[in-house]
């Protein structure tokens, strides 16, 4: 179940037949208490402005994320304008089927919605529109996808990235602007200072640290807890869990390179594996957007994202090979061949992660940002079954679009050069995510 509050509002006038109305507002309401515990709603259909007044006095609009607002009949804009006056929340639009077809209009239930929807248009209130009855299985699949999209909506609100330590020279597209950030999404960054992570870290006794070194051993293969640089990637890791823990960070963006390598002598990819595959979402390249990004995909999906370059291009296979220096959560792994520690491959200092990816249908995705505004990219692929292609953690996959014209598009169109990755088809999900937030989408799948 998803864990949300959601308003149910199921409207109706006595001039239309509310005794079949009510037949589908019980309908409507035993699907939605199949999605959250947490339903907020009326025993009956509600037949008036006056009575829906009354109604949502009872209503804590603080704990609601999203309002359904069903026209089970045809009802005026009276209805909805009361509603986003007193809870100010999306609205999923809810219009169902006429039951019989001949005669008298029983609900005229779609120019109800219709109404409604022109009314939140003009008010420039976010929306989304669904039409049939609740046993369809295409309704079932539109208003649970709206509503992990006003769920991460929510959650985005909540967001706090633990910033640690600035974007290396000349990786602009890492940067953000924090005022607009917080304005358009509503994330909020808590900066730390790397050197004295790194300063700090070594100070830690062994026995706080020696817990994250047996955390990796659980799933990386041949991992030596001797290894010097293994020891620093505990010694880190432990010191950032603590800060974490105490300003109530949710994910990370990291600066790894020179510091790491130069400073600590060791690699940053084990820390942002291990997390990453702990449920707190790490980039590596103080990529903040990168984070958010990889965050709405784990957010969606449930499961680990990846954060790669997109560095080779295979025409006979129409795909392209995502791939990076170290870094990518243990269960990402190709099962026949599992997590293993490896060495930077450009560096020569330990310890990342050396695997390839597994296969399966996966999503791609950025949030991005220009002098233009935000921006978001969808894409839609197959991981391959393919050997490792190059040092370090990457996957090859096959996209739904020609790989030339995709690949043009997205370099005139200047998208950045890190791109989040999951294991499932969240494309739906994504693309109303954009018209959520009102930001401009690009898309690059099949249909």
């Amino acid at each position: 179940m998803l864990k949300m509050s959601i308003l149910y509002v199921p409207i109706g006038r006595k001039t239309f037949d509310l005794e079949a109305g009510e037949a589908e507002r019980k309908k409507s309401s035993e699907f939605l208490h199949t999605l959250t515990g947490n339903v907020v709603e009326p025993e009956s259909i509600i037949t008036s402005p006056e009575d829906l007044q009354v109604f949502l006095k009872t209503v804590n609009s603080e704990e609601i994320i999203v309002s359904i607002y069903q026209s089970v009949t045809f009802a005026d804009a009276e209805f909805i304008e009361e509603l986003i006056k007193e809870v100010q929340v999306p609205v999923i639009v809810w219009s169902v089927r006429e039951p019989s077809v001949g005669g008298r209009l029983r609900l005229n239930s779609l120019t109800g919605g219709n109404s409604t929807s022109n009314f939140l248009r003009c008010a420039k209130h976010p929306f989304s529109f669904v039409f049939g009855n609740a046993d369809e299985a295409q309704v079932q699949k539109r208003i649970r996808n709206q509503l992990k999209v006003q769920k991460v909506l929510s959650e985005l609100k909540q967001l706090k990235i633990g910033v640690i330590g600035e974007h290396p020279p000349g990786f602009f597209f890492s940067g953000t602007d924090e005022e607009l950030l917080q304005k358009q999404l509503g994330v909020t960054l808590e900066k730390f200072d790397l050197d004295k992570a790194f300063q700090e870290c070594v100070k830690l006794p062994h026995e706080k640290w020696e817990g994250a070194i047996e955390r990796a051993e659980q799933q990386v293969i041949g991992l030596n807890r001797n290894e010097e640089t293994v020891i620093r990637f505990a010694q880190f890791t432990t010191y950032v869990q603590e800060l974490i823990n105490e300003k109530n960070v949710s994910a990370l963006a990291i600066r790894c390179w020179p510091d790491f390598f130069n400073e600590l002598g060791a690699a940053a990819c084990s820390t942002l594996s291990q997390f990453t595959e702990d449920g707190i979402v790490s980039s590596c390249e103080s990529d903040i957007h990168g984070s958010i990004s990889m965050f709405i995909l784990q957010q969606l999906s449930g499961s680990a994202p990846y954060l790669g370059d997109m560095v080779h291009v295979n025409e006979a296979s129409n795909s392209v090979v995502f791939w990076h220096c170290g870094a990518g959560a243990y269960s990402l792994a190709h099962p026949d061949q599992g997590a293993r520690p490896g060495v930077h491959p450009n560096r020569k200092i330990g310890f990342t992660m050396e695997f390839g990816l597994k296969p399966g249908r996966v999503t791609i995705f950025r949030l991005g940002y220009t002098p233009d505004g935000y921006r978001l990219l969808v894409m839609r692929g197959n991981a391959l079954d393919t050997p490792k292609r190059f040092n370090g953690t990457s996957v090859e996959v096959e996209l739904e679009t020609e790989i030339n014209e995709t690949l043009y598009g997205l370099m005139e169109e200047g998208f950045e050069p890190h791109y989040a990755i999951v294991y499932d088809d969240v494309a739906d999900e994504l693309i109303e995510l954009g018209k959520q937030l009102g930001i401009q989408t690009t898309i690059y799948t099949k249909g």
